[in-house]
């Protein structure tokens, strides 16, 4: 066996200390890989069913694992860089980001293969991995004594709480109760998703006006910044507290046309049709479009619920992920924002993914092979591989001097 050279193992440790300088170096890479993987190994290699679950249904392992396992991972990327920079406080780097890793994978792992058996210490790492993710968030803003951006403290809680009750309900066979709260942790990282678009679309679209960034033209209208976040919640918890009630509907059309009308955010001329602006617009679109089918859905429609379901997860949040992991991963290593073709290719690969899955749902089209499915999971893992073609050299890369925020 021939001896490992010291420049590759140099190379390797230098690279891994440059990627937990900070969260998005570190996560966005990990959750890309698992989405990469994940769905298609679903599809494509297991058959739509997991080696080792037997008692629990293998759409909710699926479900969770999309929510806290690929969302999940993005979130923490998102949240221990972008909270640090609005607080104006230290970012977690080194040992605090390797040990929220450390309690990320072990439930990917038993996720991934549905292992029954292993839910209750996946249980343990999964609450571990959001508690700690909560304190990461909420301790920059205790220092400041700032409650500008508590709301991502409190959704991130409630995500937390979601994942314990459906934990608990795998265990007690109470499949209602996890399909619940899978349904809740969705519409928590909608909110979250709506939230954070407040924040970065300013940033962003300033830049497509004025590259040099010297000027900020635009302002986000303040009665859009929350009302998309606000009418999710109020349909959520409508949903959650009386399911049987068709108020829950109602306001899942409320929300729909809350993100409807924050589409005027984008009428910023020919700068709306930067690659990186597009992204956040169809982000936005998605989920105004997927909260439509569902509120039809639940008011008797004949649309799956299903439809409106994968809308919002494979397309807006799954866009919206992507375009994050795209916007910090320049901005956050000294990169102008300059998309390359890989994040482009990515944003398209995703919108193909949602199609697939849905619209022969929509059109009422047959399936019986279940070719949907597999498009599907060829097209969204072909986006995050693409992705990570691109970006991997990217966030490997040593830190430049003039190294930018979100």
């Amino acid at each position: 066996m021939s001896a490992v050279p010291r420049e590759a193992v140099a190379g390797a440790a230098g690279r891994w200390r440059t990627m937990t300088l900070e969260g998005v170096r570190l996560f966005f890479p990990l959750a890309a890989g698992y989405a990469l993987v994940m769905p298609l190994a679903w599809v494509a290699v297991f058959g739509f069913r997991l080696p080792f679950a037997h008692a629990i249904p293998v759409t909710q392992w699926h479900a969770y694992e999309m929510v806290f396992g690929v969302f999940g991972g993005a979130l923490a990327g998102f949240l221990t860089s972008a909270v640090p920079e609005w607080t104006d406080t230290v970012r977690r780097s080194g040992r605090a980001l390797v040990l929220l890793v450390a309690a990320w994978l072990p439930g990917r792992v038993v996720g991934m293969l549905g292992i029954d058996a292993l839910v209750l210490p996946a249980t343990a790492t999964d609450a571990a991995f959001l508690a700690l993710l909560l304190w990461y968030a909420a301790s920059p803003m205790f220092l400041r004594r700032s409650a500008r951006h508590v709301s991502l403290v409190f959704w991130t809680a409630v995500l937390l709480g979601s994942a314990l009750t459906c934990r608990v309900a795998w265990l007690g066979s109470d499949w209602a109760l996890s399909g619940r709260a899978l349904y809740a942790a969705l519409c928590a990282f909608a909110i979250l998703f709506a939230l954070a678009l407040g924040r970065v679309n300013a940033v962003v679209v300033n830049l497509a006006l004025d590259p040099s960034g010297t000027n900020t033209h635009y302002r986000p209208h303040p009665g859009r910044q929350n009302l998309a976040a606000g009418m999710v919640a109020l349909h959520l918890a409508a949903t959650v507290l009386f399911p049987q009630s068709a108020v829950g509907a109602w306001l899942a059309l409320a929300a729909a046309a809350a993100f409807f009308d924050r589409l005027a955010e984008w009428f910023v001329g020919r700068a709306a049709l930067r690659a990186e602006v597009l992204a956040l617009a169809g982000a936005n679109t998605l989920a105004g479009v997927g909260f439509a089918a569902i509120g039809l859905a639940g008011l008797g429609a004949s649309i799956p619920l299903a439809a409106g379901v994968h809308l919002v997860s494979v397309g807006a949040l799954g866009l919206a992920v992507l375009a994050i992991f795209s916007i910090a991963g320049l901005r956050h290593t000294g990169h102008a924002l300059v998309l390359p073709w890989q994040a482009k290719g990515a944003f398209a690969l995703i919108v193909l993914a949602a199609a697939v899955r849905t619209v022969p749902d929509l059109a009422g089209w047959d399936d019986p092979h279940g070719l949907r499915y597999l498009g599907a999971a060829i097209a969204w893992t072909a986006a995050f591989a693409v992705w990570l073609h691109g970006y991997l050299p990217i966030v490997c890369a040593p830190p430049r001097a003039d190294s930018d925020h979100c």
